[in-house]
């Protein structure tokens, strides 16, 4: 599995005098700041990884059987193990199961804080989320660069670029893509992106808006799917924490956007209410995957006939989701 991280690796005599990759990489259970630096790795088995390196590691996305790629953006208080790879595994699986070489998932892990109570583990990580953006708008920015090498060279790399971010994962990528533009692109972000799913979103219910910062997430994707349910109890434990912090605001992944009328054509509200705790009872949060069994549901097939149809399936309203059997989907 491969992987990019903002985590600051164990120091060790290999790493400060064998520059050469690959090299062993290891997580700092003690360290949860957010390093200005990305490292681009492999998962080899649980605990056990090593450094790739920015050019190997985008070859291998090149030269991947998979035809699209989807980053996944985990949520606030997940650890590498047994949190982030485990999931992404059983989602991996999901794809797989439907149809191999359709698409390959890779995380996006950034520091989580495991501080006892929810409410100083919670502050902790959107002040990490922050701060991350900048290390993974330089990690755009590289990729862009990329990209554009590519074409120069007439071998361009031809894969669909997805983005599903969970919970406070939101918060990371409204950073990082606001970041981008701030340090390197001033005249705007470039449509980069062919889907943005936005799981459960830990962020502000006008945050999508034409005069706020996450209206940069419309610009860099064709489409936008905010996923959400008004009984997620993570998201209220969410809302208790920020007024905790003087902070009173609604959040996307509770009722969609504020105003439909204020955000971009692009952007489609799919309300999961009615199915979101079949998949993660008793909390609702986690309901793009099957907590209780191995098997997909409803919300994954909605967001995997969009990457099969380029298409985002919804009512007339944007209001409720369209549920479609994995069966069901085509290429």
């Amino acid at each position: 599995m491969l992987f990019i991280t903002n985590i600051q690796p164990v120091c060790s005599s290999e790493r400060q005098h064998r520059p050469v990759f690959p090299r062993a990489f290891q997580f700092d259970p003690r360290c949860n700041a957010p390093s200005c630096e990305v490292f681009y790795c492999q998962r080899d088995k649980p605990d056990q990884y090593q450094e790739l390196g920015s050019v190997a590691f985008m070859e291998q996305l090149k030269h991947s059987a998979y035809q699209q790629l989807l980053f996944y953006v985990h949520g606030f208080s997940n650890q590498p193990e047994p949190d982030i790879f485990p999931r992404v595994a059983q989602l991996q699986s999901y794809f797989d199961q439907h149809q191999p070489n359709l698409v390959q998932v890779i995380p996006i892990v950034w520091p989580c804080d495991n501080d006892l109570g929810i409410v100083k583990d919670y502050w902790d990580d959107q002040k990490s989320a922050d701060a991350s953006g900048i290390a993974f708008a330089r990690a755009l920015q590289k990729l862009l660069a990329w990209q554009q090498q590519n074409q120069q060279h007439q071998a361009p790399c031809l894969k669909r670029l997805n983005v599903l971010a969970h919970s406070m994962g939101n918060r990371v990528l409204r950073e990082t893509l606001f970041k981008w533009q701030h340090d390197y692109l001033p005249s705007g972000v470039p449509l980069l992106f062919r889907h943005l799913f936005l799981m459960a979103a830990d962020l502000n219910n006008q945050t999508l808006e034409v005069d706020q910062p996450g209206r940069l997430l419309s610009q860099a994707a064709r489409n936008v799917s905010v996923y959400y349910a008004s009984d997620d109890l993570a998201l209220r434990a969410s809302k208790v924490s920020n007024l905790v912090n003087g902070i009173a605001s609604r959040r996307l992944g509770h009722s969609g956007p504020e105003h439909r009328d204020a955000v971009a054509n692009n952007v489609f509200s799919i309300d999961c209410d009615d199915i979101n705790t079949q998949y993660d009872h008793p909390k609702g949060h986690s309901y793009f995957i099957n907590l209780e069994q191995q098997t997909s549901g409803a919300v994954f097939a909605h967001l995997l006939n969009t990457l099969v149809t380029g298409r985002v399936q919804a009512d007339p309203q944007h209001q409720h989701l369209i549920t479609a059997a994995v069966g069901e989907v085509t290429a």
